[in-house]
């Protein structure tokens, strides 16, 4: 049966070729979005740890993390908290560096432990080196004011080093090193000392986030209460499915997933009952042939059904290559390479075969009971 099956595809080149390049399209596209949620996912739980961190704290409520803006006091609230071992303001800049808009510029206190976590790989950190005055650098400016720390991919993307220059928001910063955290988006981003983040983003004071770490044997559920019971307003981030669930991008990634799927199950199903009952009206004397030989019905439906699938796996097995290609492609499409690299992984594979493989059972279900009615005696006659 199955020589039977690929001398049928294979004797029609054309009509196999375009019934597979529709079901490529659609499973592509399934992986494509499949392994940028995945990415998506891989980046949420940077977000949750960065600096090393357990948790962050940002405004409930808001469209998309990055949008969050709290009270300057609540950091000392939570600082005060039992719960709390430390905590960090951190002001997240978007789309502040003409030259690579998706890098995230962090404004962070340079003694803070979000800033400590950075390894250095090149130069030095924010304001040492500079003259010395009780935290203040020439002019009395704070410490590192005009410098800037830029992460390691971002240096490579940008070519640049300690000593050159690098605008953002329209002020140009001398670097002053280069560090690696381990986290994609912040190595592809840069940090800034938090009051010149906050001059410009606007605002003398306030934060986009607090990130914190856990004081010994606290878990994050309870501090999670604690912190949203003791602070209304305020939404506390501490797994990646939460980060997704809070971000409206995550959300309608997660949605068109579902919704290309059954477009991909209906449109594919269709396109192979179509191409495989066109074949069951061209072949009727062949399949009258076979019944008059011995084949059973089921037999013979179970040729057609056969059919549908190989050629349902022909275009899975394209898509599959076509959507691992695509996911890089809809990444530099979107301009998000800075903080989301798309993640292939097997189950993501795994799910596109799937529903290739659907594709080719509900198509060829219709196809195969129709020849399981089909005459012997009319079949011969073409009739």
């Amino acid at each position: 049966m199955f020589a039977i099956i690929r001398a049928n595809l294979f004797g029609r080149p054309a009509r196999t070729a375009f019934t597979a390049a529709g079901i490529a399209v659609g499973v592509a596209t399934i992986v494509a979005l499949l392994s940028f949620g995945q990415g998506l996912r891989e980046t949420a739980a940077g977000l949750v740890h960065l600096g090393g961190s357990d948790l962050g704290v940002f405004q409930a409520n808001v469209s998309d993390p990055t949008a969050s803006i709290l009270p300057a006091a609540l950091v000392g609230r939570l600082t005060a908290s039992p719960e709390v071992a430390a905590a960090t303001p951190l002001e997240l800049l978007v789309e502040g560096i003409p030259r690579e808009p998706s890098a995230i510029v962090f404004g962070a206190e340079p003694g803070g432990f979000f800033t400590r976590s950075l390894v250095l790989v090149a130069g030095r950190p924010l304001g040492v080196g500079e003259p010395a005055g009780s935290g203040t650098g020439a002019g009395g400016a704070p410490a590192g004011a005009g410098e800037i720390l830029i992460g390691d991919r971002l240096a490579a993307q940008l070519h640049l080093g300690p000593g050159r220059t690098i605008a953002v928001k329209g002020r140009t910063y001398t670097v002053a090193g280069v560090y690696h955290s381990g986290i994609l988006f912040q190595d592809s981003g840069a940090v800034l000392p938090l009051a010149e983040a906050r001059r410009l983003a606007g605002r003398s004071e306030g934060e986009t986030s607090v990130v914190v770490r856990l004081a010994p044997g606290v878990s994050a559920a309870r501090a999670t209460r604690a912190i949203e019971r003791e602070n209304p307003g305020a939404q506390v981030i501490s797994d990646p499915q939460q980060a997704l669930r809070s971000s409206a991008n995550g959300v309608l990634i997660s949605k068109a997933v579902l919704v290309i799927v059954a477009i991909a199950l209906l449109v594919g199903a269709i396109g192979v009952a179509n191409t495989m009952a066109m074949a069951v009206i061209e072949r009727q004397s062949e399949f009258g042939l076979l019944s008059a030989v011995g084949w059973s019905p089921a037999r013979v439906a179970s040729l057609v059904l056969g059919e549908g699938i190989a050629v349902s796996l022909i275009g899975a097995a394209a898509g599959l290559f076509l959507g691992v290609v695509g996911a890089g492609l809809l990444v530099r499409a979107l301009g998000v390479s800075a903080y989301v690299s798309p993640s292939v992984t097997a189950w993501g594979l795994g799910r596109g075969l799937l529903v290739g493989l659907l594709i080719g059972v509900f198509g060829g279900i219709y196809p195969a009971w129709r020849v399981t009615r089909m005459k012997p005696v009319k079949a011969l006659s073409g009739t």
